[in-house]
């Protein structure tokens, strides 16, 4: 083998990297140490790019220069605006993933050779290409983009290779909500049904606890300063209590020194669990819906599913575990680290990929999580309506799949025919996602409804569409490939962004640890008042020191030394 191969979870709140170790998946390490790395990005004032968990912690302190949650606008044409760069989602995410393949080359000791990326099972066509554009700038090769919740049935699945059984698995990462049903019988993993929400995750929840904290402020006459850092350490705040009151029925969020359009203030906010939880109604309403409509479209009731398996680091949220329960009538299990299991199943699909023999038993089928079709017309007592929605290849559908349908002429003498390719399940197609178009030319000029041309959809284990457009006289076909959607690069864009991104100041990998353990305490040191503030400021001021010194014993030494203060005061506030 040249290189090596990697599984990678790309995901709105944190990303990790996988590979098949000693036959067994397993959790790379980043820089850090760590398995997560946060999907966030942070220009510095010199134009210094940070990923990952220093990223975050100066993002809290300058949030004009840093971008979150960025996973969910792959595909489209929003800008992000750090400092003086500018960057779109799959820019962000190509960092991001570029962070990653170091860390996995440090870890492994030897190149990547090819990755498998996954998405949510809810991604759509232009989503699904994004990433496929962010691994190319990031310089990895991506023959094979899986669905989440099926690589999370094939980690499960590694495991429960033997046994007979149906589950269900609910996926609640940061940003997305994915929905997958499915069976494992003596080593087939076969996916029945998805759904999902590509706008519902964690970071939803935590916006109602934000809202919530905004109005105990108003109630106290304060408002934050606008533009300012109050809002960025609010939600910073935020986190940490959502993640408290995971296993505790109240919390407080303090926010010394808060700057208010009053002054700043010291700010103590008292938080139940049932107040928080009351907040989460309408999300968890959202949850249901999907759930429901896989159930649906696999044409299973809840008491036919054997288990509930729940991933992502959201569905540590007692709610989640309680609706599953509530849908499902039974408890949900966590065999799996919720955060980890999709990285570890991108792996295993590496694997198999690869014909490693430690998987060589385990087989896999996914479907079409949406309805792909084309714009047509209908006429009824000579009136015409156009814009309807008209499916080739139906939701469900098993993959890879290859469907044909043929479309007419409508009116005389017609040269050329417009075949608009959309996305989704309502009849009518501005309720659904256009993802292209084709101007097919060179029909036969004959009378209106008697030239045909067959269109066919091919959609591949990807979730990647390719079509074809055959002229039913003459045979002339035509392949329709989607080069320019809305947010879609170029191959000449994909080529002069990646020398773009190349060209970008980041710091050298072994340097991370301190800007980290820097950034982290700079962080903490706003948000704490009194004894202990001084106490980290002298850890802070002797650790800048140390780095000053360029001596590594030393600094290695007082960096220890600071994070081992950082993880005192975390735990005793």
């Amino acid at each position: 083998m040249t290189g090596y191969r990697v599984g990678i979870d790309l995901g709105t709140t944190y990303s990790l990297v996988a590979a098949l170790v000693d036959g067994e998946p397993k959790v790379l390490p980043n820089a850090l140490g760590e398995a997560l790395t946060p999907s966030v990005v942070y220009v510095e004032p010199n134009g210094t790019v940070l990923v990952g968990a220093a990223a975050a912690a100066k993002g809290a302190l300058d949030p004009a220069r840093v971008a979150r949650t960025f996973k969910r606008d792959m595909g489209l044409e929003r800008d992000y605006a750090l400092g003086d760069k500018h960057f779109k989602a799959e820019e962000l995410s190509a960092l991001v993933l570029r962070q990653l393949k170091q860390d996995a080359e440090s870890a492994l000791g030897g190149s990547i050779e090819e990755a498998v990326v996954t998405v949510p099972a809810y991604f759509g066509e232009l989503q699904r290409r994004a990433t496929r554009d962010a691994a190319e700038l990031a310089g990895l090769k991506v023959e094979r983009i899986i669905n989440e919740p099926t690589a999370a049935a094939l980690a499960y699945g590694l495991h429960e290779r033997h046994r007979e059984l149906s589950a269900v698995v609910l996926d609640l990462g940061g940003g997305t909500f994915d929905v997958t049903l499915l069976e494992i019988m003596e080593g087939v993993i076969e996916i029945q049904a998805s759904a999902g929400d590509t706008r519902l995750g964690g970071e939803d929840f935590l916006e109602v606890i934000e809202r919530l904290c905004l109005e105990r402020l108003k109630t106290q006459g304060l408002e934050l300063v606008a533009g300012g850092t109050g809002r960025a350490r609010l939600r910073e705040a935020c986190e940490q209590a959502k993640r408290r009151l995971s296993t505790a029925d109240s919390t407080r969020v303090a926010l010394p020194a808060l700057p208010t359009q009053q002054g700043e203030r010291d700010v103590e906010l008292e938080l139940s669990r049932a107040e928080v939880e009351a907040g989460f109604a309408p999300l968890l309403e959202r949850m249901t819906a999907p759930i429901l409509r896989a159930l649906r479209d696999a044409n299973r009731s809840p008491q036919d599913v054997g288990e509930v398996l729940l991933v992502g680091g959201a569905t540590r949220m007692p709610c989640v575990a309680r609706l599953a329960s509530q849908l499902f009538g039974r408890l949900p299990l966590r065999s799996l680290q919720p955060d980890e299991a999709v990285a570890l199943g991108a792996a295993v699909q590496v694997a198999l990929k690869a014909g490693d023999a430690a998987v060589g038993d385990i087989v896999v089928t996914d479907v079409a999580p949406f309805s792909l079709g084309l714009a047509a017309m209908a006429e009824a007592g000579g009136a015409r309506v156009t814009g309807l929605f008209s499916p080739i290849l139906e939701r469900g559908t098993v993959l890879p799949a290859s469907r044909v349908e043929r479309f007419f002429t409508t009116t005389d003498g017609q040269k050329v025919i417009k075949l608009e390719v959309y996305q989704g399940e309502h009849s009518l197609c501005e309720r659904n996602q256009k993802i292209g178009e084709y101007t097919l030319k060179g029909l036969p000029q004959s009378p209106a409804g008697e030239e045909g041309v067959d269109v066919r959809f091919s959609y591949d284990m990807n979730g990647v569409l390719d079509v074809d457009a055959t002229i039913v006289s003459n045979g002339k076909t035509a392949n329709f490939t989607i080069e320019r959607t809305p947010g879609r690069l170029s191959q000449s864009e994909l080529k002069e962004t990646r020398k773009r991104l190349e060209r970008l100041k980041f710091h050298p990998r072994e340097a991370l640890p301190n800007v980290t353990a820097l950034s982290r305490a700079e962080a903490l040191y706003v948000e704490i008042t009194g004894p202990a503030r001084a106490s980290l400021g002298q850890a802070i001021s002797h650790f800048r020191a140390a780095l000053e010194s360029q001596d590594p014993a030393l600094i290695a030494r007082l960096r220890e030394a600071l994070l081992s203060r950082l993880l005192d005061l975390s735990q005793h506030p």
